[in-house]
């Protein structure tokens, strides 16, 4: 597999505006994300923005920054706009689409996301994290995936849900927002209208599953922690000061 990582950025956070300049220990948290998953080695790393202070504090960094309309729906569209320009003839054939908020972020787990697409019939990777927490488990803000196992490790996603799912006795499973794309997913997922489930949960995931695209989801031992409010600054500053 021949691999991008793109981060898409976006200054309008409506709980922490500037988010990707909001500062990590003395840089853009967007350049600590960048930081983080080029120290994964799966392939070069671009941010996909459309405000030119998140471009320029980019290339001040030495990152390479690609352009977007500021208009586009998700990140996942802004993915498909900055990949169109970074390659045109296709020779990235697997996208790993890395949150811009993740600035404590395992570059291991992005190795992890990219096991599940040596089988050739999966269309998109993604992550897990069990969790026994009730109130996880209850948050509808902590979403979960539905897996079939194939066998220890990682599944099939059946479903993803705010709800509290499955029910009965056993594990459930925190979904990590972290995506691996072969391309021509991506391509046919951005085609693709909103689907009834996904408008629903607001989860756009379900438009792949709705659509007969195959998610398998690897197991990791611990969820990243995302920066969208004050606090998660704060405590991602201290992660970061703590691992230096």
């Amino acid at each position: 597999m021949n691999s991008v990582i793109i981060i898409p950025a976006r200054m309008a956070s409506l709980r922490l505006p500037g988010k990707p300049l909001a500062d990590i220990c003395g840089a853009p948290m967007i350049v600590r994300c960048a930081q983080r998953a080029q120290a994964a080695a799966l392939g070069p790393v671009y941010i996909a923005c459309c405000e030119p202070e998140v471009r320029d504090a980019v290339q001040a960094a030495g990152y390479e920054a690609v352009m977007t309309d500021p208009d586009l729906p998700s990140g996942t569209d802004r993915i498909k706009a900055a990949l169109e320009q970074i390659d045109p003839d296709g020779k990235f054939d697997t996208i790993i689409n890395v949150q811009g908020d993740l600035p404590t972020l395992d570059p291991s787990i992005l190795k992890t996301a990219m096991s599940v697409m040596d089988n050739k019939s999966v269309d998109i990777g993604t992550l897990a994290v069990e969790t026994e927490d009730p109130g996880d488990i209850a948050n509808p803000n902590v979403v979960k995936a539905v897996i079939s196992f194939a066998h220890e490790g990682a599944g099939r996603a059946l479903y993803f849900t705010r709800a509290s799912a499955p029910s009965g006795d056993g594990p459930v499973y925190h979904h990590v927002g972290l995506y691996v794309y072969r391309r021509a997913a991506l391509n046919s997922f951005c085609a693709l209208a909103p689907s009834p489930l996904e408008r629903r949960e607001r989860l756009e995931q379900l438009r792949a599953l709705e659509a007969g695209m195959r998610i398998d989801v690897a197991l990791i031992d611990t969820a990243p922690h995302g920066v969208d409010t004050p606090a998660d600054l704060v405590r991602a500053r201290a992660e970061y000061e703590s691992a230096l």
